[in-house]
């Protein structure tokens, strides 16, 4: 639901694998728009074609409905067992239920939520805590999960007494091009002419997924005038004292062999535009690490938003598909 950025970069990635079929999709726009901005995503024409209200490739038919809220959706008409919530109006917990009032058997938020609910995933972190018993679920963001799979690697490896991140990020959907009057003031100011800071939601949930770092972690996000990439800057005091630059490299390097999909090392002088359609939640880049004459590291890592969470939403799915095969715990 949603056939935003994150909606269709996750249908792209279901047209490489044959695990996950598509089977619906909600949104309020035309179906040939749709269409249209699906292709553009590198897309051949003839990868997807539009036959009437439906989406048809390798990947199977999927139908296109005009949804404006969860409860509208008939998703029990089409076996659905999880819809992605990628509209980002609908995050808390009464509206992911909606969903499942509909019939769809799990529901996962494209965002952080607004409250509790059953699970929050970030994959590498704390994806061994799944249960099948989880109905209503986030992969986080892709700040969420940039930055607690760095914290995680300095953390077991050094111990961090505590963090400040910096999210330099693309500006988003929300914000206006132009000044208009918005919901606050900052954001009411031009996307595409400023560097606008923001609150980041993430410093909330990352004790989540890390709770030996709670109470640890501060840290906001700087809105700028790029419309993709996104650049994490993490300032880390370590409790172990004797570390070098280099030491820091080989925790990362080692966790990138264990998790390939989901954290690559650069050694390149890389920019924003370069990592644009990368799916890695953790593009660590070795030029911008620092480190200071006590214990503070600071270290510079880059995402690209839709679709690295993308990607990780798309794992999500699979691993709750996989406990539930296996009949994993309750």
């Amino acid at each position: 639901m949603g056939f935003g950025e994150i909606g269709r970069s996750l249908y792209k990635l279901s047209l490489e694998d044959d695990q996950i079929e598509v089977v619906a999709i909600s949104d309020i726009g035309r179906p040939e728009i749709l269409h249209y901005l699906l292709t553009a995503l590198t897309l051949k024409t003839d990868d997807v074609k539009l036959e009437g209200n439906y989406f048809v490739s390798s990947n199977g038919r999927a139908r296109i409905m005009h949804g404006a809220s969860p409860k509208q959706v008939p998703w029990d008409v089409y076996g659905v067992d999880f819809v992605v919530d990628a509209t980002g109006k609908y995050r808390s917990n009464a509206d992911m239920k909606q969903h499942l009032e509909a019939g769809a058997n799990r529901a996962i938020v494209a965002f952080l939520p607004d409250d509790e609910i059953d699970r929050l995933v970030v994959m590498g972190v704390n994806d061994s805590s799944i249960k099948a018993s989880d109905r209503l679920i986030s992969a986080g963001s892709s700040t969420t999960n940039a930055a607690a799979i760095m914290l995680k690697i300095l953390n077991d490896k050094f111990g961090v007494s505590a963090a400040s991140l910096a999210a330099i990020h693309e500006y988003t959907a929300d914000q206006p091009l132009r000044d208009t009057v918005g919901k606050d003031f900052r954001r009411s100011r031009s996307a595409a002419e400023n560097i606008i800071p923001n609150i980041s939601p993430s410093v909330r949930w990352l004790p989540y997924v890390l709770p030996e770092l709670a109470g640890k972690i501060e840290g906001l996000a700087l809105n700028v005038p790029v419309s993709a990439g996104t650049l994490i800057d993490l300032n880390t005091f370590l409790q172990k004292p004797d570390f070098t630059v280099d030491d820091i490299h080989a925790a990362v390097e080692e966790a990138a062999l264990k998790m390939p999909e989901i954290i690559e090392v650069v050694n390149d002088p890389i920019v924003s535009s370069d990592i644009v359609g990368n799916t890695h939640s953790l593009i660590y880049d070795k030029q911008a690490t620092m480190k200071s004459s006590g214990k503070i590291v600071k270290t510079m890592s880059w995402y690209h938003s839709a679709t690295s969470l993308a990607a990780r939403i798309k794992e999500v799915i699979l691993a709750y598909d996989q406990l539930d095969t296996k009949g994993g715990s309750k």
